[in-house]
């Protein structure tokens, strides 16, 4: 029979203490974790909010015997699949990367003791204001990457298909136009998207596929004890387009850099995937700007399913923060399709939407 244990006291005075919108999932928390205290060597009294993400988990921080930290994943199994988590987490592992290692599990229940990789993000870290001061975190971030990329097997994780790719742009039609602007595409409209997206779609297709992290960003990047990258948020990782991740990097969802250090640092990681065997496509490895303009046309597809999740986030699941970054993913939509003319009929439709004007980004790769 389950046992209901008090929260600990020294908890309730804390503004960080932990709710509970299920109490019968409090129990059996409370239940795992007096369980967890012998086993583990971990001090309930020490348990706090660690963070929580996009998703319906949420992560707590509880410290062992030692005085180490240790992280709690609490997942609800009707709603989150760690199974993902605990593979990706061995493959990052394998690849020389670091990622949390799981110390215990409770699959049906959702609850799992993780390493803490730090309570810092490369994002926190940051200078915002002086691009250059955080070369040498993207050095880390696109080494971390290469070696994550050469990993790479076919076969190992689900496929990132023409299927996944037309499921994840039709968020932006669902939830940002249809949700958010409340707008009704006109049938012309309506094709002049569905030709873009079929456009889209069979460019990002074209490039080789690796291992795709699909959130490689500096908010799910730690910065560990040693002055190292860990990495997180990795259990959606899929097989595909090589110009994905760095495309997710470097036109951050959170932040934007100017076009010069983007280059900067996208060239350096392009020089490394080259020296790694890793741009045997086309003219990729002669050509830069071959590879460019595929970040930029993966980039594109991002940005487009990024901003119906923001939408979706804020309007379905009342996380209003992230629909404010919304005209930060119009930016990078309106620039990228400005760059390209057979991109210039959905850049119509986009600034008809948002009652703007044609962009004027610098042309780089227009043809």
């Amino acid at each position: 029979m389950t046992q209901a244990f008090p929260l600990p006291a020294p908890l309730s005075a804390r503004s960080d203490a932990i709710t509970w919108a299920d109490p019968k999932r409090q129990v059996a928390f409370l239940s795992w974790l007096h369980s967890l205290s012998a086993v583990q060597g971990v001090k309930p009294e020490s348990l706090r909010v660690a963070s929580a993400d996009a998703s319906f988990r949420r992560y707590l921080r509880i410290d062992a015997l030692d005085g180490s930290p240790r992280i709690i994943m609490d997942a609800p199994p009707e709603k989150e699949d760690c199974r993902p988590f605990v593979k990706i987490a061995t493959l990052l592992q394998d690849a020389g990367l670091i990622a949390p290692q799981v110390l215990a599990w409770d699959e049906p229940l959702g609850f799992m003791l993780l390493t803490d990789l730090g309570s810092q993000t490369m994002m926190q870290g940051m200078n915002t204001e002086e691009p250059h001061a955080n070369f040498g975190r993207y050095m880390q971030a696109t080494d971390a990457l290469i070696k994550w990329q050469v990993a790479s097997k076919p076969g190992v994780l689900p496929p990132y298909d023409e299927a996944l790719l037309r499921r994840e742009l039709s968020l932006f039609p669902d939830w940002y136009l249809t949700q958010h602007r409340k707008v009704t595409l006109s049938p012309t409209q309506q094709q002049t998207m569905q030709s873009a997206f079929d456009l889209i779609v069979r460019r990002n297709l074209a490039a080789p596929s690796v291992y795709v992290h699909r959130d490689f960003m500096p908010r799910n990047l730690m910065l560990t004890r040693d002055d190292e990258l860990g990495i997180l948020d990795f259990q959606d990782a899929v097989y595909g387009p090589i110009s994905y991740d760095i495309a997710s990097l470097m036109r951050d969802a959170f932040l934007t850099w100017d076009e010069e250090f983007v280059l900067d640092v996208t060239v350096r990681y392009w020089e490394k995937a080259r020296q790694a065997g890793l741009m045997e496509f086309e003219d990729w490895s002669s050509d830069f700007g071959a590879f460019y303009r595929a970040v930029e046309w993966m980039g594109l597809q991002r940005h487009l399913k990024v901003a119906g999740i923001f939408a979706r986030l804020t309007l379905r699941d009342g996380k209003e923060k992230y629909l404010a970054d919304a005209p930060r993913f119009i930016h990078y939509i309106r620039n990228t399709c400005n760059r390209y003319r057979e991109l210039g009929p959905f850049l119509k439709v986009i600034d008809e939407v948002e009652g703007l004007q044609a962009a004027s980004g610098w042309a780089f790769g227009r043809m």
